[in-house]
């Protein structure tokens, strides 16, 4: 491929070749693996998920780039994964916390929460971070949004968790035959 100069900015030009790999090229990369090394949710034991993730089709296309869960004002925010706080402030007036997740290039964000934790601070899964702020016009219910990022990729928060978390479903108990009883 190369460059020409129309006047009005550079104009590409490209050779018979280079049409055969330009589908290959505009194709979306898949999105990278996630390892699910969360252990704990961000808010209650099972919160309802009132918006689920809707990933966008360009960068800046609609969407929603994360996962809204049902939790009170005052809800105690914990770490889904252990790692150390990014930042902790506010942005566009609500609360915002992100924690880099240690071992992997996954960033994490809690809003709104009004932080209880400091920028550089070492945290563990399940620890504290916050409590959740009354929330704004995000939400049509008080809810957190949990968002989950590689580098600038947005992904989907809920494959951080492990299979039994995300659908553990009541205990069972099962008839025990042929065992003696304890005396």
């Amino acid at each position: 491929m190369r460059c020409v100069s129309t006047g009005l900015g550079l104009a590409a030009v490209l050779t018979p070749w280079a049409w055969a790999d330009a589908p290959a090229r505009s194709r979306a990369a898949p999105d990278p693996p996630v390892p699910a090394v969360g252990r704990a949710w961000p808010v209650g034991t099972r919160p309802a998920v009132l918006r689920g993730w809707e990933p966008p089709a360009t960068a800046y296309g609609r969407g929603h780039r994360g996962v809204d869960l049902a939790a009170p004002t005052g809800t105690p925010v914990r770490a889904v994964a252990a790692g150390r706080v990014s930042f902790a402030g506010r942005v566009a007036g609500r609360g915002v916390v992100s924690v880099q997740l240690t071992g992997t290039n996954l960033r994490t964000t809690y809003e709104p929460v009004r932080a209880s934790v400091e920028e550089g601070e070492e945290v563990g899964a399940g620890e504290v971070v916050g409590v959740v702020e009354p929330t704004t016009s995000h939400c049509t219910a008080t809810c957190v949004h949990w968002g989950l990022l590689s580098g600038e990729t947005y992904l989907n928060p809920l494959s951080l968790l492990p299979p039994w978390l995300l659908h553990r479903g009541p205990s069972r108990l099962l008839p025990v035959l042929g065992v003696p009883l304890p005396t």
